[in-house]
């Protein structure tokens, strides 16, 4: 099946940062491959499946959820092949490309107030749910266990077997925090000194799509902060420039929080012992941010 696809994305050295005089690698999970092209793949599947296996989610129902976009476009792909209409909320800011993939894939959109950012998103998902609840089906994938599970079962299982079990570090940006709590929760299980960082916005208004202060992450949601061993600010402009330097020096044409995520991994090659293995996420492409500010010199 098509859906098999997802997962099992290769894990690449990133060598622009990697220090081999102390013997310091850098790896990144290349999750821009996944099917729609997005880590989301991952809890979009596995939640979509859990509706479905549940008896929630029914062909005569709509799946809704709010989203920045990723998850969205995923939900809009797993539509498209299993045969379920797609209405998705989300922010009007949200970049046009990302809009217009999800329109590719047959989802209709309810576009909200910029200026409320996902939580007006949010609502307007909620809202719907619960107005209408016999014709959606609303993973709310800020909640929903299967989206951290997703990366516990499988994306954290696929880390610890390409580092042949050598991982010492683990640093990723949480949005719902499902590929942070999922993977950090299984790799401390599998070793416990794993040290496993959030990388944080350096202010909760900033421009790393995708990504949310951890003081903004919904206090109802699964995100457990204990987990983390600290976090590590990123500026946006940091994120930029490392997002260009991905695509000049290592090959890599990717998104704004892959960007940011790599620069949080740079910072712990700083302080990280000889011999050290950090891993990080390259959560998407970045054929969808070229009306952003990252790519407007080109």
């Amino acid at each position: 099946m098509i859906l098999d696809s997802i997962g099992n994305t290769p894990l690449i050295e990133i060598k622009s940062i990697s220090d081999s005089e102390r013997n310091v690698r850098v790896y990144a999970k290349a999750e821009f491959l996944n099917l729609s092209g997005s880590v989301k793949d991952r809890a979009a599947k596995a939640m979509v499946l859990d509706g479905i296996k549940s008896g929630k989610l029914t062909k005569d129902k709509i799946i809704l959820d709010a989203t920045s976009g990723n998850t969205g476009i995923a939900y809009a792909m797993l539509g498209s092949i299993l045969g379920y209409k797609v209405l998705l909320c989300m922010p009007s800011n949200v970049t046009s490309e990302r809009k217009k993939i999800m329109k590719a894939y047959g989802a209709e959109i309810i576009e909200t107030n910029a200026l409320e950012g996902i939580d007006g998103a949010y609502n307007e998902a909620r809202h719907l749910a619960e107005e209408n609840p016999d014709m959606y089906f609303y993973p709310d994938q800020y909640s929903n266990e299967a989206n951290w599970k997703a990366h516990y079962y499988t994306t954290a299982e696929e880390i610890w077997n390409q580092t042949k079990h050598r991982i010492t570090h683990f640093v990723c940006g949480t949005g719902t925090s499902g590929t942070f709590t999922g993977c950090t929760r299984k790799l401390k299980e599998l070793k416990p000194d794993i040290c496993s960082f959030i990388m944080c916005p350096d202010s909760i208004f900033h421009g790393i799509e995708g990504v949310k202060h951890t003081s903004a992450i919904s206090k109802g949601s699964f995100f457990d902060e204990s987990l983390a061993d600290g976090t590590i600010e990123i500026s946006t402009e940091t994120a930029y420039k490392m997002t260009e330097q991905l695509a000049k020096k290592d090959g890599l044409f990717v998104g704004i929080s892959s960007g940011a995520n790599v620069a949080a991994a740079a910072k712990i090659v700083g302080f990280a012992p000889s011999d050290s293995v950090i891993v990080t996420v390259l959560c998407d492409s970045g054929c969808r941010y070229f009306s952003s500010p990252v790519f407007k010199n080109l």
